[in-house]
């Protein structure tokens, strides 16, 4: 295959940065999209120029540190994370526009590397549970509802990858965060902080800039673990049940 990649490059957080077209040659339709960014990369390389900086880690679609914006959508055309993204989802001679997501308490590191420590301390806002757990129980200890645990295992599959805050026009991180509250909020270990951790993280994700909800629903269309809007309601009834707003 042979494509137009328009990348964007920024030489630090400080820095402009710019649009920088590349053409390249000879991608295999089954690589994956990081394998055509190394592709391109060992290109520069060889031609002196400096490589595009990217993120990514595990490369199978767990950890959540690939991401990109590319034409427009987080992660791409389909669902799921960049690294598992393939090349057979374009054509030949298509124009594959790059960039970082976009969001305020995302800063753009290096080209497409930016800054998501902001969910670490959001978690970090949340706390610690105070269940003295010893060592490992029994699986069948402590009896949790099949529906309860569903539900918690759904929410813990978000990977913290930002593609909700990207793809949301407010910039909001309301669905990682509601995932993360709903994940603990459905077990008994998670009861209780339970008031305490949802009203810290809400106050911690405002405070780090990110913006409000407003249920339009393009973070769980972006989500590559299909993450549905429900958890951010169960968010808002865990506020009201803490008495956020009226204290």
């Amino acid at each position: 295959m042979k494509l137009a990649l328009k990348i964007w490059r920024q030489d630090g957080p400080k820095d402009p940065g710019r649009m920088t077209r590349y053409d390249i040659d000879g991608v295999s339709e089954d690589s994956s999209f990081l394998e055509m960014l190394d592709l391109l990369n060992e290109q520069l390389i060889a031609k002196g120029e400096e490589p595009v900086a990217f993120d990514s880690d595990c490369r199978e679609g767990i950890c959540g540190m690939c991401g990109v914006v590319i034409n427009g959508e987080a992660h791409g055309p389909e669902r799921t994370t960049t690294c598992q993204l393939h090349m057979r989802s374009f054509k030949d001679g298509d124009e594959i526009v790059i960039e970082p997501w976009r969001a305020d308490p995302f800063p753009v590191i290096k080209d497409l590397v930016v800054d998501r420590s902001a969910f670490d301390r959001i978690i970090q806002a949340g706390g610690f549970i105070s269940a003295n757990t010893g060592s490992a129980p029994d699986a069948h200890a402590t009896p949790v509802p099949k529906d309860d645990a569903d539900r918690a295992f759904m929410a813990a599959e978000c990977i913290g990858c930002g593609a909700c805050v990207a793809a949301c026009p407010n910039g909001s991180g309301s669905l990682f965060m509601g995932a993360k509250i709903t994940h603990l909020g459905e077990l008994p270990q998670g009861q209780p902080e339970r008031d305490a951790r949802v009203i810290a993280m809400t106050e911690e994700h405002d405070h780090l800039g990110f913006g409000g909800c407003t249920n339009l629903g393009e973070c769980t269309r972006a989500c590559p673990k299909g993450i549905p809007l429900n958890v951010i309601s169960q968010m808002n009834a865990d506020l009201r049940h803490a008495g956020y707003g009226r204290r």
